[in-house]
């Protein structure tokens, strides 16, 4: 007997039905085609002992099953299920009547229960796009897939609940999930508070117009300065997700299978900070069966890379497209995929290898060229993607002890949205722009008008202090960020003399 049912495999972050066929004939021999890796390969052992073990019967006849589209690579164990209930299917055990409407994923166990899958997001997106009737998956994957509507998304804990349901012998109600009132929820949560950083008023300020305008951002500073503390607060400050940024970050995170059992969708931006030990392909994504590499879960978020210079040269090289294009397009000879990659980067370093260069308090033992050659292991083209350099200083006792009450990240945030909304109005007839950390030169030209006193201030400082000429348009868009800030439609002198301040490392004297 010759029966169908229907998985999905997942590419990029995009999924595509696989309708797996499976024939039961005279004999006794097992085939499994359509291009399956070991994994796959590996599931009848799996279902043999997941079917004896639930009281199930295994024909021992010949079997064979076709996963097609036949040229799409199979992968994972996650098609256990659909492999299963197919063989049961066409061994008289289960009602066929049913097996055209649904989608039905998972892994198996021996003992018959099911194991989580990755992609359940994009998998549940395909099949209402492709008008299955629901989705028939693990509970720990229940509340990722339940948030697309139009969709029955059904729950179950082991291979007898499916048989069951497909049989019409027992009622498992779909799980449905409000995606509105779950996105709201979790919207102003801030798990960690720039009311808690004293002192370092002016790198909070930096950071502030770095999330207002989505600029890269570097902070140099000793060790001990609060480097780290600062960055991992910028993700509370950047505006709130969109309903469509937040599906788009799920399925990111649900393809890499780093969703919470307990979470339906993601609400607060995600931030990542990978070790400098880290190799370009898990930075960037890829591998023999390409996965979201980092700056993709950092999508929509924050990448921090802490002690930039002790990276690895061939990583930090990788990310220069990224920046730029802000999507990753990993290439195979067999197919290629792509994953978005709109991060803002937030990283820091010490300004010399023993740490102390302009402390204020210890002595630095390093020479000029020692310093020179710590800050060379950042390259100028990948330098040139950041906007805002920062240097941070040790707080005083006196400021650390201090009991006044500091300004939140919800306040900084509120300031921040107003100003990424003057953006979006600014920007709503480009497609590809939605701050001005992505302005083009074109753009830049026409939204970054200055007057004669602007211009005679820019010319000074590139002189006077040594700022090189690629120093000029990150100045530009820096200031019409602090504009911004500030509501004001023209950018003026004291906006362009704040953004100056920030190009540190593009100062002849840095170092020497």
């Amino acid at each position: 007997m010759l029966v169908k049912t229907y998985g999905s495999a997942v590419f990029g972050i995009n999924a595509t039905t696989i309708t797996v066929e499976v024939n039961i004939t005279s004999g006794f021999m097992f085939h499994l085609v359509g291009l399956p890796d070991s994994a796959v390969k590996e599931s009848q052992q799996r279902i043999i002992a997941a079917l004896q073990n639930s009281n199930y019967q295994y024909p021992h006849k010949k079997i064979v099953i076709n996963m097609a589209p036949a040229d799409i690579r199979k992968e994972g164990s996650s098609y256990d299920l659909t492999i299963a209930v197919g063989i049961l299917a066409a061994s008289e055990q289960v009602n066929v009547n049913k097996l055209e409407k649904y989608i039905i994923m998972g892994e198996l166990s021996l003992d018959g229960s099911l194991h989580p899958v990755k992609g359940a997001l994009p998998i549940a997106i395909k099949a209402r796009e492709e008008g299955f009737k629901g989705f028939i998956l693990p509970e720990q994957n229940a509340k990722e897939a339940a948030v697309v509507n139009n969709l029955d998304i059904f729950a179950v804990k082991n291979i007898t609940d499916v048989v069951e349901f497909l049989n019409d012998d027992k009622v498992i109600e779909p799980l449905v999930i409000n995606t509105r009132e779950e996105f709201k929820k979790g919207l102003n949560k801030i798990d960690v508070d720039f009311s808690d950083v004293r002192g370092q008023e002016n790198v909070k300020r930096a950071m502030e117009i770095a999330a207002a305008g989505g600029h890269n951002i570097i902070m140099i500073g000793p060790p001990g300065a609060g480097k780290t503390m600062l960055a991992k607060r910028v993700a509370g400050i950047l505006p709130p997700f969109t309903l469509q940024e937040a599906l788009e970050t799920t399925k990111i995170h649900s393809v890499a299978g780093k969703i919470d059992h307990d979470t339906s969708l993601m609400t607060t931006r995600p931030f990542r900070s990978p070790h400098h030990t880290i190799s370009d392909v898990a930075l960037v994504g890829g591998g023999q069966y390409p996965q979201p590499g980092e700056i993709s879960l950092a999508h929509n978020g924050i990448l921090f890379l802490d002690e930039l210079p002790e990276f690895q040269r061939t990583v930090l090289e990788v990310m220069r497209q990224p920046l730029e294009d802000r999507i990753i397009t990993i290439s195979r000879a067999r197919f290629t995929v792509e994953y978005p990659a709109s991060f803002m980067l937030v990283a820091s370093m010490n300004p010399c290898p023993c740490g102390y260069y302009n402390h204020p308090e210890k002595e630095c033992v390093c020479s000029p060229g020692i310093r020179q050659r710590y800050l060379n292991k950042i390259s100028g083209p990948l330098l040139d993607r950041i906007d805002i350099h920062i240097e941070v200083i040790p707080v005083p006792f006196d400021k650390l002890s201090g009991k006044e009450t500091l300004e939140s990240s919800i306040d900084i945030r509120e300031r921040v949205h107003k100003a990424r909304l003057i953006q979006q109005e600014r920007f709503k007839d480009i497609e590809s722009i939605h701050s001005n950390a992505q302005m083009t030169t074109k753009l830049i030209r026409k939204y970054c008008k200055l007057d004669d006193e602007g211009s005679k201030l820019i010319k000074t400082a590139m002189e006077k202090i040594g700022l090189s000429a690629r120093a000029y348009d990150r100045i530009l868009k820096v200031s019409r960020t602090i504009a911004d800030l500030e509501g004001c439609g023209n950018i003026q002198s004291n906006h362009l003399a704040e953004a100056i301040q920030y190009r540190s490392l593009d100062r002849d004297s840095w170092g020497s």
